[in-house]
């Protein structure tokens, strides 16, 4: 299954398209926080109905915790919405469809991105 990201939701939301696939709790969290309150329910209702939601579960923790220790190693730093969308896919071994180019880095630490 595919894990879309943030970019890719609003994405489709402008163009009013959709796709199949499932979202991470923190992409939820990021759509709906742009959103005027009286629009946020509905949203949150819509978006709930058209993707799997993907919950920050133990393996994600540990595989996000994993994640972050390696790339601080490394002296690598991403932001931690995105580090825990990433360990979302890994854990559960999605393929993350993504414009973000600063996905890539993390390739190496399992991470399948597509376009």
């Amino acid at each position: 299954m595919i894990l879309l990201d943030t970019d890719v939701v609003i994405e489709l939301l402008r163009e009013k398209r959709h796709e199949v696939g499932a979202i991470s709790i923190i992409t939820l969290i990021e759509v709906l926080r742009g959103l005027d309150a009286e629009k946020r329910a509905r949203a949150k209702e819509l978006l709930e109905e058209s993707f799997s939601i993907q919950a920050i579960d133990n393996k994600v923790i540990e595989t996000y915790c994993s994640l972050y220790r390696k790339l601080r190693s490394e002296g690598v730093q991403l932001p931690d919405a995105d580090l825990l969308i990433a360990a979302t896919a890994i854990s559960n071994n999605m393929t993350l469809k993504t414009r973000d180019e600063h996905f890539e880095r993390l390739k190496g630490h399992g991470l399948k991105i597509t376009i």
